[in-house]
This record gives C-alpha cells, sequence and structure tokens, in this order.
C-alpha cells in the first residue's frame, strides 16, 4: 500500500514537472516575430518560412533579411539560422548564447561570392523595440565571419581572410565600448578595364593590395559623448590611415528622433515632399551636437617615393625634383585660404613630410567642444576662421 501511494506522488510530480516545463516551452516563433519588429526600427525587415524549437534550441528556416530604406531595397537570402542556447527574459525578449548561419555561396553576372563560419555571439532580442534606451535595441556581444571571397568569371579578385566584432556595455548601461577588425584583406589588381589605370597601377606595384582594416570607438549612452579612437587601413608596402573622432550630443533621444524622422519620410507618398522635409528635420537634429576633435594621419611604407617618381617621370623630372615643385606649388594654394598661421603650419608640415616621407598629421583640437550651429555658422560667414574656430594643425614626421 504504502509502495502504491509512494508511486502516485511519484507519478502526479512528473507530470507536474512536465506540465511546468510545457507552460514555459520555448516560443520559436515569438522569438523571430519580436527579432523583425527589432530590425523594423532600424529599415530592415526579417521574413521567415517556419520555425522549429528543440529544448533552448530554435532554428528559423528560409531566412531573408530585407533592407527598405534605400532608395533601391534589396534582400539578402540568409538561409537556415540556428539559435543556441536560447533563454527567454522574464520581461519577454530573448538571448541567445550563440547564432550560427549557413554558409553564403551566390552567384551573379560571372561573380561568384562565398563567406564562410558565420555566426553571432550573445544576442539580445528585446521584448519591446525602442531606439530611447539600450533594453529595446537589438545587441550583441561579439560576431565572427571566416573567409570571404568574390571570384569574377571564375578568377579570384578580392579576398577577407576573418572578421571579428566585440560589443562590450557597462553594467550599469551607461556606456558601450566597441572594436572590429578586418584581416587578410587582399586584392588583385592585374585586370582594370581602363587601361590607363592598369598603366598606372602596373607602375607603382599596386597589382596585388593586402592590409587589415581595424575600428575602435567608445560611446557614453546619456551624455551622446563618442570617442572614435581608431578607424585606420593599413596596407602593406602602401602605408597606414587613420581616422580619429569626438563629438558629443549623440544620446538615445537624438537616435530614436532621427528613427522617427525617416519612418515619417517614409510613409509620405510623396517623395520629393518627404526628402526636402527630412533633411530640413535631419538639419535641425543635427545641431544637438558638438565637435570634441578630430584627425587623420598618413604613416608612409614607401609609396609616396614611388608616387613623386611616377608623377615626376610624366613630367619628365626626377622624383626629387616634382616634390621640389610640389613644395613651391603648396604656399601659393593655401595662400587662397587667407589664412597665415595655417599656411605657414602646412607648407613646413609638407615639405619636411616630401624631403623625409614618414608621417603627416592634420589634427583638430578645439580648447572645447565647438557646437554645431556655430561650425555651421562660421562656414557660411567666415570659412577663413574655421582653423580656428576647430583649433586645427598640421605636423610631420611626429
Amino acid at each position: 500500500m504504502k509502495h502504491f501511494k509512494f508511486t502516485q506522488v511519484l507519478l502526479a510530480g512528473t507530470a507536474a514537472a512536465l506540465l511546468a516545463g510545457q507552460a514555459h516551452a520555448l516560443d520559436g516563433d515569438d522569438m523571430m516575430k519580436k527579432l523583425s519588429a527589432a530590425y523594423a526600427a532600424y529599415g530592415s525587415q526579417v521574413s521567415y518560412e517556419s520555425v522549429t524549437t528543440d529544448d533552448t534550441s530554435v532554428v528559423a528556416k528560409g531566412v531573408k533579411l530585407k533592407v527598405e530604406n534605400t532608395d533601391k531595397p534589396t534582400e539578402l537570402p540568409l538561409g537556415d539560422v540556428t539559435f543556441s542556447d536560447v533563454e527567454e527574459a522574464d520581461d519577454g525578449g530573448y538571448y541567445a548564447g550563440n547564432v550560427s548561419f549557413q554558409n553564403i555561396d551566390m552567384s551573379k553576372d560571372g561573380g561568384h561570392l562565398t563567406v564562410k563560419d558565420i555566426q553571432i555571439d550573445g544576442l539580445t532580442v528585446p521584448a519591446t523595440p525602442a531606439a530611447d534606451n539600450l533594453d529595446g535595441m537589438i545587441l550583441f556581444e561579439s560576431a565572427h565571419t571566416g573567409p570571404i571571397t568574390f571570384e569574377q568569371d571564375g578568377k579570384r579578385v578580392f579576398q577577407i581572410e576573418k572578421v571579428q566584432s566585440n560589443v562590450q556595455i557597462a553594467d550599469d548601461s551607461s556606456s558601450v565600448s566597441s572594436d572590429t577588425a578586418i584581416s587578410g584583406i587582399w586584392a588583385d589588381l592585374t585586370d582594370v578595364k581602363d587601361p590607363k589605370a592598369q598603366e598606372t597601377i602596373n607602375a607603382l606595384g599596386l597589382t596585388n593590395v593586402n592590409g587589415n582594416i581595424a575600428t575602435k570607438g567608445t560611446w557614453a549612452t546619456a551624455t551622446g559623448k563618442v570617442d572614435l579612437t581608431e578607424f585606420s587601413v593599413d596596407a602593406r608596402d602602401i602605408g597606414k590611415i587613420n581616422l580619429t573622432l569626438g563629438m558629443s550630443g549623440y544620446t538615445l533621444q537624438l537616435i530614436k528622433a532621427m528613427q522617427d524622422a525617416t519612418k515619417a519620410a517614409a510613409a509620405n507618398p510623396d517623395k520629393q515632399a518627404a526628402d526636402t522635409a527630412l533633411g530640413m528635420t535631419m538639419m535641425g537634429l543635427l545641431q544637438q551636437l558638438s565637435f570634441n576633435g578630430a584627425s587623420i594621419r598618413f604613416d608612409d611604407a614607401s609609396i609616396t617615393k614611388r608616387l613623386l617618381d611616377y608623377f615626376g617621370k610624366q613630367q619628365g623630372v626626377t622624383g626629387e625634383q616634382f616634390a621640389q615643385s610640389l613644395k613651391g606649388m603648396v604656399p601659393i594654394m593655401m595662400a587662397q585660404l587667407k589664412v597665415p598661421e595655417l599656411q605657414n603650419q602646412v607648407s613646413a608640415a609638407v615639405s619636411k613630410f616630401l624631403d623625409d616621407p614618414k608621417n603627416i598629421e592634420l589634427k583638430a583640437a578645439p580648447p572645447s567642444p565647438v557646437a554645431a550651429p556655430m561650425i555651421m555658422g562660421a562656414a557660411m560667414g567666415a570659412p577663413q576662421t574655421l582653423p580656428q574656430v576647430l583649433g586645427v594643425s598640421v605636423t610631420a614626421n611626429q
């Protein structure tokens, strides 16, 4: 009798556990609908044919991503997408530990594109899309692709070894940091259609280009302070160019206002009126921004001498002689700006760089942030004052 009662209790407990599990079973279709709704806030649509779930996994079949906020909407077939280690959040959103995609293999007009090993780690799907807080945005911790290859008429012309992006969000959501590395870029320029361009490429030794691209930056969500500390393109035997930028005012509220303006323009059947209204709105919104600083720097890796030799030959002189002529032309061109201090800086920096090509940098470092309306006012009313307003300087071989 006791055995019978124990068995009843065990079966009842097991049934309750199963029913509880079914009540909280993962709803893959709901997750995909919320993912599509979140992408719609960015002017894109996610569609899919069917969804299957298995414990903590969701497989969406026939996924397509359509980007609509362009003059010509484009649709990218993604095939089957697998979401692993999926959890439903208390607020109704979802978190996927890993998202893996099928390899891309597309052919059109003699072109053949392949992308392998595509995956995203730490994907967050919001319960309710919102542009004015991070909890309402699609976020991820890292994204990766393996080799990307493009062939034209059976010949490989472009390749990337891998792409890696990482995002770190502060625990209190006060800041976002990110970095991206595009490694092993290779391009074949031995078959350019323009004969003159091909001649120049051959003369400069640029038939095969190898390099990397890297970006790194932070964003303070409350103040809208953005610091792009690196945006570099580094090409072997050519050089490295790096851009930095700092600004304030790019807040979540500004992002939402810009998205709302874009949506309103898309809903307006009068495209010309919509574009005009959107342009005016964006101009007004951008006045909330302030400029903190910027720089652009080039570190030479032998391309400068080859350029001087090449263009000097076109003029019937040596590279050194061509460099001397450039040094004489720069002050004349800069004099037209009517900014004597900057003219002297640029002339001195260019001369120093041409004599010994190492690096040259243009930097804008105002003593305090400059509001966008002040910059626009100076540009329209007194453009010669801009270098002083922005704190512009030019240096070489630093």
